[in-house]
Protein backbone atom coordinates (compact mmCIF):
# COMPACT_ATOMS: atom_id res chain seq x y z
CA UNK A 1 0.00 0.00 0.00
CA UNK A 2 2.23 2.51 0.86
CA UNK A 3 4.42 1.47 -2.40
CA UNK A 4 1.45 1.88 -4.86
CA UNK A 5 1.07 5.52 -2.57
CA UNK A 6 4.19 6.39 -2.95
CA UNK A 7 3.91 5.89 -6.94
CA UNK A 8 0.62 7.60 -7.04
CA UNK A 9 2.08 10.38 -5.14
CA UNK A 10 5.01 10.60 -7.66
CA UNK A 11 3.07 10.63 -10.77
CA UNK A 12 3.18 13.61 -13.28
CA UNK A 13 -0.74 13.54 -13.27
CA UNK A 14 -0.87 13.85 -16.75
CA UNK A 15 -4.42 14.02 -18.42
CA UNK A 16 -5.23 12.96 -22.20
CA UNK A 17 -3.93 15.53 -24.26
CA UNK A 18 -1.03 16.55 -22.32
CA UNK A 19 2.08 16.68 -24.01
CA UNK A 20 5.50 14.96 -22.39
CA UNK A 21 7.42 16.39 -26.05
CA UNK A 22 6.49 18.45 -28.83
CA UNK A 23 4.10 16.70 -30.89
CA UNK A 24 3.96 13.32 -28.28
CA UNK A 25 0.80 13.75 -26.22
CA UNK A 26 -0.71 11.11 -23.47
CA UNK A 27 -3.87 8.86 -24.05
CA UNK A 28 -3.41 7.40 -20.70
CA UNK A 29 -0.95 6.32 -18.06
CA UNK A 30 -0.17 2.29 -17.99
CA UNK A 31 1.68 2.07 -14.84
CA UNK A 32 4.80 2.74 -13.77
CA UNK A 33 7.56 1.28 -10.89
CA UNK A 34 9.46 3.16 -8.45
CA UNK A 35 11.43 5.41 -10.93
CA UNK A 36 9.25 5.69 -14.18
CA UNK A 37 5.69 6.13 -15.28
CA UNK A 38 4.83 4.13 -18.32
CA UNK A 39 2.30 5.93 -20.28
CA UNK A 40 0.53 4.90 -23.99
CA UNK A 41 1.06 7.89 -26.08
CA UNK A 42 0.43 9.20 -29.88
CA UNK A 43 3.61 10.43 -31.86
CA UNK A 44 2.70 12.84 -34.87
CA UNK A 45 5.68 12.24 -36.39
CA UNK A 46 5.34 8.38 -36.45
CA UNK A 47 1.72 8.63 -36.57
CA UNK A 48 1.43 5.55 -34.30
CA UNK A 49 0.29 5.18 -30.89
CA UNK A 50 3.53 4.46 -28.73
CA UNK A 51 4.80 3.57 -25.28
CA UNK A 52 6.56 6.11 -23.24
CA UNK A 53 8.45 5.65 -19.93
CA UNK A 54 9.14 8.54 -18.22
CA UNK A 55 10.99 9.54 -15.05
CA UNK A 56 8.75 9.73 -12.53
CA UNK A 57 8.83 13.76 -11.19
CA UNK A 58 10.56 12.83 -8.21
CA UNK A 59 13.82 11.49 -9.75
CA UNK A 60 13.76 13.97 -12.69
CA UNK A 61 17.30 15.69 -10.67
CA UNK A 62 18.22 11.72 -9.94
CA UNK A 63 21.60 11.34 -11.69
CA UNK A 64 21.03 7.75 -11.25
CA UNK A 65 17.68 7.49 -12.93
CA UNK A 66 18.71 9.49 -15.67
CA UNK A 67 21.66 7.32 -16.17
CA UNK A 68 19.48 3.99 -16.20
CA UNK A 69 17.51 5.69 -18.78
CA UNK A 70 20.42 6.55 -20.80
CA UNK A 71 21.44 2.95 -20.82
CA UNK A 72 18.12 1.71 -21.79
CA UNK A 73 18.19 4.07 -24.35
CA UNK A 74 21.49 3.06 -26.03
CA UNK A 75 20.04 -0.82 -25.53
CA UNK A 76 17.17 0.19 -27.78
CA UNK A 77 19.44 1.92 -30.20
CA UNK A 78 21.86 -0.96 -30.26
CA UNK A 79 20.01 -4.26 -30.45
CA UNK A 80 17.36 -5.06 -33.15
CA UNK A 81 15.73 -8.67 -33.33
CA UNK A 82 12.79 -9.60 -34.15
CA UNK A 83 11.75 -11.02 -30.87
CA UNK A 84 12.93 -8.06 -28.76
CA UNK A 85 10.74 -4.78 -27.98
CA UNK A 86 11.89 -1.61 -30.47
CA UNK A 87 12.86 1.56 -29.18
CA UNK A 88 12.06 4.44 -31.66
CA UNK A 89 13.41 7.75 -30.07
CA UNK A 90 14.80 8.96 -26.33
CA UNK A 91 14.32 12.27 -24.85
CA UNK A 92 17.20 12.26 -22.57
CA UNK A 93 16.99 16.22 -21.62
CA UNK A 94 14.08 18.71 -20.94
CA UNK A 95 11.43 18.56 -17.88
CA UNK A 96 10.33 14.80 -19.20
CA UNK A 97 12.77 12.43 -19.91
CA UNK A 98 11.65 9.50 -21.74
CA UNK A 99 12.00 6.65 -23.88
CA UNK A 100 10.17 5.79 -26.78
CA UNK A 101 9.16 2.25 -27.17
CA UNK A 102 6.86 -0.24 -28.98
CA UNK A 103 3.01 -0.30 -28.19
CA UNK A 104 3.15 -4.28 -28.08
CA UNK A 105 -0.76 -6.17 -28.32
CA UNK A 106 -1.35 -9.25 -26.66
CA UNK A 107 -1.00 -10.00 -22.79
CA UNK A 108 2.26 -10.79 -20.56
CA UNK A 109 3.15 -14.44 -19.84
CA UNK A 110 2.75 -14.17 -16.01
CA UNK A 111 -1.02 -13.30 -17.06
CA UNK A 112 -1.35 -16.18 -18.94
CA UNK A 113 -0.24 -17.93 -16.00
CA UNK A 114 -2.31 -15.95 -13.55
CA UNK A 115 -5.49 -16.68 -15.27
CA UNK A 116 -5.13 -20.01 -16.84
CA UNK A 117 -2.58 -21.61 -15.22
CA UNK A 118 0.67 -23.58 -16.89
CA UNK A 119 1.53 -23.40 -20.26
CA UNK A 120 0.67 -26.33 -22.45
CA UNK A 121 3.50 -27.43 -24.76
CA UNK A 122 2.17 -26.30 -28.03
CA UNK A 123 2.81 -22.61 -26.46
CA UNK A 124 5.63 -23.10 -24.23
CA UNK A 125 7.97 -24.78 -26.47
CA UNK A 126 7.85 -22.68 -29.23
CA UNK A 127 7.67 -19.24 -26.82
CA UNK A 128 11.30 -20.82 -24.84
CA UNK A 129 12.82 -21.53 -28.58
CA UNK A 130 11.87 -17.85 -29.70
CA UNK A 131 13.41 -16.14 -26.33
CA UNK A 132 16.38 -18.16 -26.53
CA UNK A 133 17.10 -17.06 -29.91
CA UNK A 134 17.08 -12.89 -28.73
CA UNK A 135 18.93 -14.13 -25.52
CA UNK A 136 21.79 -15.63 -27.69
CA UNK A 137 21.72 -12.48 -30.28
CA UNK A 138 21.89 -10.17 -27.47
CA UNK A 139 24.75 -11.91 -26.18
CA UNK A 140 26.50 -12.08 -29.31
CA UNK A 141 25.90 -8.53 -29.08
CA UNK A 142 27.90 -8.05 -26.21
CA UNK A 143 24.65 -7.37 -23.82
CA UNK A 144 22.54 -9.36 -21.44
CA UNK A 145 19.04 -8.31 -20.33
CA UNK A 146 19.49 -9.66 -16.48
CA UNK A 147 15.34 -9.72 -16.32
CA UNK A 148 13.92 -12.68 -17.78
CA UNK A 149 10.87 -13.02 -16.33
CA UNK A 150 7.11 -13.97 -17.19
CA UNK A 151 6.31 -10.18 -16.76
CA UNK A 152 8.80 -9.17 -19.25
CA UNK A 153 7.45 -11.66 -22.40
CA UNK A 154 4.50 -10.41 -24.43
CA UNK A 155 2.89 -13.44 -25.89
CA UNK A 156 2.37 -12.97 -29.62
CA UNK A 157 3.45 -14.39 -33.07
CA UNK A 158 6.60 -14.40 -32.04
CA UNK A 159 6.53 -13.54 -28.27
CA UNK A 160 8.38 -10.59 -27.91
CA UNK A 161 11.31 -9.73 -24.58
CA UNK A 162 10.70 -6.21 -23.38
CA UNK A 163 11.90 -3.85 -20.46
CA UNK A 164 15.56 -3.53 -21.03
CA UNK A 165 15.79 -0.86 -18.01
CA UNK A 166 19.10 -3.00 -16.55
CA UNK A 167 20.20 -4.03 -19.61
CA UNK A 168 24.17 -4.31 -19.77
CA UNK A 169 26.80 -4.73 -21.71
CA UNK A 170 28.68 -7.96 -20.57
CA UNK A 171 31.59 -6.03 -18.95
CA UNK A 172 29.18 -3.43 -17.39
CA UNK A 173 27.03 -6.71 -15.99
CA UNK A 174 30.63 -8.36 -14.88
CA UNK A 175 31.44 -5.68 -12.71
CA UNK A 176 28.23 -5.59 -10.35
CA UNK A 177 28.82 -5.57 -6.85
CA UNK A 178 25.02 -5.78 -5.71
CA UNK A 179 21.76 -7.71 -6.57
CA UNK A 180 19.59 -6.28 -9.86
CA UNK A 181 16.90 -7.56 -11.30
CA UNK A 182 13.61 -9.70 -10.02
CA UNK A 183 14.42 -12.21 -6.81
CA UNK A 184 12.25 -15.13 -8.00
CA UNK A 185 14.61 -15.02 -11.48
CA UNK A 186 18.06 -13.81 -10.61
CA UNK A 187 20.73 -16.51 -10.59
CA UNK A 188 23.30 -17.00 -7.37
CA UNK A 189 25.83 -14.76 -8.74
CA UNK A 190 22.81 -11.86 -9.98
CA UNK A 191 21.55 -12.09 -6.23
CA UNK A 192 25.24 -12.09 -4.34
CA UNK A 193 27.56 -11.03 -6.71
CA UNK A 194 29.76 -9.87 -4.13
CA UNK A 195 30.11 -13.97 -3.33
CA UNK A 196 30.70 -14.50 -7.63
CA UNK A 197 32.94 -12.06 -8.58
CA UNK A 198 32.71 -11.27 -12.50
CA UNK A 199 30.30 -13.74 -12.75
CA UNK A 200 27.33 -12.15 -13.95
CA UNK A 201 26.61 -12.52 -17.74
CA UNK A 202 25.16 -14.17 -20.05
CA UNK A 203 24.61 -17.04 -17.94
CA UNK A 204 22.62 -15.41 -15.57
CA UNK A 205 20.03 -14.65 -18.41
CA UNK A 206 19.74 -18.52 -19.14
CA UNK A 207 19.10 -19.50 -15.66
CA UNK A 208 15.75 -16.52 -15.56
CA UNK A 209 14.81 -18.16 -18.79
CA UNK A 210 15.21 -21.30 -17.15
CA UNK A 211 13.38 -19.99 -14.03
CA UNK A 212 10.55 -18.49 -15.88
CA UNK A 213 10.38 -21.48 -18.30
CA UNK A 214 9.66 -23.89 -15.06
CA UNK A 215 7.46 -21.35 -13.85
CA UNK A 216 5.73 -21.76 -17.10
CA UNK A 217 5.36 -25.51 -16.99
CA UNK A 218 4.75 -25.51 -13.53
CA UNK A 219 2.72 -22.76 -12.26
CA UNK A 220 4.80 -22.13 -9.49
CA UNK A 221 8.16 -20.57 -9.05
CA UNK A 222 11.52 -22.59 -8.61
CA UNK A 223 12.08 -21.83 -5.38
CA UNK A 224 9.50 -20.93 -3.34
CA UNK A 225 9.51 -18.70 -0.22
CA UNK A 226 7.81 -17.78 2.90
CA UNK A 227 6.07 -14.25 2.85
CA UNK A 228 7.91 -11.26 3.24
CA UNK A 229 11.17 -12.87 2.96
CA UNK A 230 11.91 -10.24 -0.45
CA UNK A 231 12.04 -7.62 2.72
CA UNK A 232 14.84 -9.94 4.71
CA UNK A 233 18.11 -8.41 5.05
CA UNK A 234 19.43 -11.94 5.20
CA UNK A 235 20.25 -12.92 1.53
CA UNK A 236 20.02 -16.49 1.86
CA UNK A 237 16.18 -15.89 3.01
CA UNK A 238 15.48 -13.46 0.59
CA UNK A 239 17.25 -15.13 -2.32
CA UNK A 240 16.32 -19.39 -1.69
CA UNK A 241 18.23 -20.02 -4.48
CA UNK A 242 21.52 -19.45 -2.97
CA UNK A 243 21.52 -22.15 -0.82
CA UNK A 244 18.60 -24.36 -2.10
CA UNK A 245 17.98 -27.19 -5.11
CA UNK A 246 14.60 -26.32 -7.11
CA UNK A 247 11.64 -28.42 -6.32
CA UNK A 248 11.68 -31.13 -8.70
CA UNK A 249 9.19 -30.37 -12.46
CA UNK A 250 7.01 -33.08 -12.37
CA UNK A 251 4.64 -32.19 -14.75
CA UNK A 252 7.07 -31.91 -17.82
CA UNK A 253 8.57 -33.99 -20.62
CA UNK A 254 11.95 -35.94 -19.17
CA UNK A 255 13.92 -33.92 -22.29
CA UNK A 256 12.17 -30.44 -20.95
CA UNK A 257 12.92 -31.37 -17.60
CA UNK A 258 16.60 -31.97 -18.00
CA UNK A 259 16.94 -29.06 -20.22
CA UNK A 260 15.33 -26.42 -17.74
CA UNK A 261 17.26 -28.34 -14.47
CA UNK A 262 20.67 -27.85 -16.52
CA UNK A 263 19.68 -24.12 -16.39
CA UNK A 264 18.91 -23.84 -13.10
CA UNK A 265 22.37 -25.04 -12.25
CA UNK A 266 23.97 -23.05 -9.65
CA UNK A 267 27.20 -22.55 -11.31
CA UNK A 268 27.12 -20.46 -14.25
CA UNK A 269 30.25 -22.48 -16.06
CA UNK A 270 27.37 -25.72 -15.79
CA UNK A 271 24.66 -24.01 -17.70
CA UNK A 272 24.10 -24.39 -21.39
CA UNK A 273 24.47 -21.15 -23.57
CA UNK A 274 21.38 -19.75 -24.72
CA UNK A 275 22.04 -21.10 -28.31
CA UNK A 276 22.67 -24.33 -27.26
CA UNK A 277 19.31 -24.27 -25.06
CA UNK A 278 17.56 -23.04 -28.52
CA UNK A 279 19.19 -26.22 -30.33
CA UNK A 280 18.27 -28.52 -27.45
CA UNK A 281 14.43 -26.90 -27.85
CA UNK A 282 14.42 -27.30 -31.50
CA UNK A 283 13.49 -31.29 -31.70
CA UNK A 284 11.05 -30.73 -28.99
CA UNK A 285 9.19 -28.19 -31.26
CA UNK A 286 9.48 -30.27 -34.17
CA UNK A 287 7.58 -32.76 -32.27
CA UNK A 288 4.50 -31.01 -32.11
CA UNK A 289 1.69 -31.38 -34.02
CA UNK A 290 2.05 -29.31 -37.41
CA UNK A 291 -1.46 -27.86 -37.84
CA UNK A 292 -1.63 -23.89 -36.58
CA UNK A 293 -4.13 -21.68 -35.24
CA UNK A 294 -3.49 -17.99 -34.91
CA UNK A 295 -5.26 -15.63 -32.10
CA UNK A 296 -5.47 -13.12 -29.36
CA UNK A 297 -2.89 -15.54 -27.19
CA UNK A 298 -0.41 -16.27 -29.45
CA UNK A 299 0.14 -19.22 -31.51
CA UNK A 300 -1.17 -22.72 -30.89
CA UNK A 301 -0.53 -25.91 -32.73
CA UNK A 302 -2.81 -29.27 -32.57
Amino acid sequence: METAMAAEAASWGFEEGDEIAPGRSVLRVLGGGSRFEVMLVWDDRLFAIMVAKVIRPDQADSSKALRELSEEAAALERLAHPVLVRGFDAVLEGPHPHVLIEHLEGPTLRRLIRKGGPLGLEQLLPLAAHVAAALHYMHEEGWVHLDTKPDNIVMGVPPRLIDLSIARTVADAASLTGPIGTDAYMPPEQCAPERFPGQVGPASDVWGLGATLYHAVSGSRPFPRPRGAGDSEDREVRFPQLVHEPEYLVDAPAALRELVEAMLEPDPAERPTAAQAALALQPLVAALPRKLSFGRMGTRLR
